[in-house]
């Protein structure tokens, strides 16, 4: 990911929602809004949202560029 591996820590937009896993077969979604990016390793970072950041999902790179090359995603920084 172009620009992602600079730093650790980004700050984006979701502008669609992006779906994810929930476990059992349930699929929850990162609601539209601001959020954080941190990147864990080299091959997933963790999304965090919610008002007071008490909601996040760890998610594979090829996932966040997915969201990002859809427009779901804006990093911005």
């Amino acid at each position: 990911m172009e620009g992602f591996m600079e730093s650790t820590t980004h700050l984006a937009r979701v502008t669609a929602r992006i779906p994810f896993p929930a476990g059992s077969e349930r699929k929850q979604s990162i609601p539209i809004g601001p959020c954080l990016i941190e990147r864990l390793d080299d091959q997933s970072a963790e999304i965090i949202w919610g008002t007071h950041g008490q909601s996040s999902v760890v998610l594979p790179f090829d996932d966040i560029k997915a969201a990002q090359n859809t427009g779901h995603l804006m990093f911005l920084d």
